[in-house]
């Protein structure tokens, strides 16, 4: 088996590293404007993340990623040190659960402030483990009343999927009762934000205007992700990593798996004079916009009218024109609908807007 990117070791290339500890995570909440920094930036610098999936460390798969990844045949030198030592240490969830996710930050940023934008420069991904974990579990998803289903039909506590990846990280095999399938690898973060306003801490589940649990998956290598700075210093933070996911996530994981990441964090005025306070990405060729709400069908009305806003900002045309030219040019999906705030994306043709 491929070797695994340990934790510990500064890879490089980057001019800040940081890895998952118990002192450097929370576990299913947000930070808060009162939580500690991990790391001060400054501005247009970069940095390399060793992330953790929460798969192997989830309560029902027994805590114990050692164990639960032998079940499939990974041997102990294949297992992250880091979810290892998470599992051991006395870092827990709330009471009730407030999420699934090891969140890894917050990183401050100097000289943010509330009304500036975040960018995030996505430069690089990389699988640290060749293995990923799909997964149902709690009656959630898109079909919660009929699936996932045992061969018996009865309904497990928790339905998932191990999914080995080749050599060269770019293929996952999906093993099904008759052969397998392919899964073409294409990672980003499920979660990441600024830190929202409010002394409470938030759960890891719900997305919001500060970003969080968005599922995006247009947020590869390569492309920027924009976040309102909504308290002093930003308060960057990431974690859900994934291998692969498809627009929907309608079994409620997509393939979870361990990246180390590398972002460039800088601050940026708004792209318009009167931007939507929205999280928007940019590809190499798409503006990608979005709208989240519980309601789906709000979700869907909020996108609409951030990309209407965003197009006619950016083009002059009047919002009556770009509303015309988003029904005959833009592409709107659903995000993700499990993440009780579902999500819709816009995209829209960079080489139409120039």
């Amino acid at each position: 088996m491929t070797a695994v990117l340990q934790p510990g070791a500064d890879p490089g290339g980057a001019d800040h590293y940081l890895w998952c500890t118990p002192d450097t995570v929370t576990w299913g909440t947000l930070p808060t404007p009162r939580t500690t920094p991990i790391l001060t930036v400054d501005s247009g610098q970069t940095i390399t993340f060793d992330t953790v999936s929460q798969e192997g460390l989830m309560e029902d798969q027994g805590r114990d990623p050692i164990g639960y990844f032998a079940q499939h045949g990974v041997s102990r030198q294949h297992v992250l040190a880091d979810a290892v030592e998470l599992a051991a240490s006395n870092l827990r969830r709330g009471t009730p659960p407030a999420g699934p996710h090891v969140v890894l930050g917050p990183v401050r940023v100097r000289g943010a402030q509330p009304g500036d934008w975040l960018r995030v420069d996505f430069l690089q991904f990389t699988p640290r483990v060749p293995y990923g974990v799909i997964s149902s579990r709690h009656g959630r998803g898109a079909l919660p009343a009929d699936l996932p289903r045992e061969s018996d039909g009865s309904t497990p506590a928790v339905f998932s999927r191990f999914c080995p990846l080749d050599g060269s990280s770019r293929r996952a095999e999906f093993p099904y009762s008759r052969g397998s399938l392919p899964i073409q690898v294409r990672p980003f973060m499920g979660l990441c934000g600024v830190t929202p306003r409010g002394e409470e801490p938030r759960g890891t589940i719900e997305p919001g205007r500060f970003g969080g649990n968005m599922d995006l998956r247009e947020i590869y290598s390569g492309t920027s992700l924009y976040l309102p700075v909504q308290c002093e210093g930003a308060g960057f933070y990431l974690g859900d990593p994934h291998f692969a996911q498809g627009n929907g996530e309608i079994a409620l994981t997509a393939l979870e798996g361990s990246l180390r990441v590398t972002v460039r964090l800088s601050l940026a005025k708004p792209i318009l004079a009167s931007q939507p306070l929205w999280p928007f990405a940019e590809t190499d060729t798409h503006w990608v916009i979005l709208g989240m709400d519980a309601n789906l069908d709000e979700a869907m009305r909020i996108c609409a009218e951030n990309s209407v806003a965003f197009l006619a900002g950016h083009t002059g045309m009047t919002p009556s024109e770009a509303y015309l030219y988003l029904s005959a040019a833009g592409d709107f999906s659903v995000t993700q609908v499990v993440d009780v705030v579902k999500g819709i994306h816009c995209a829209i043709p960079k080489v139409d807007t120039a």
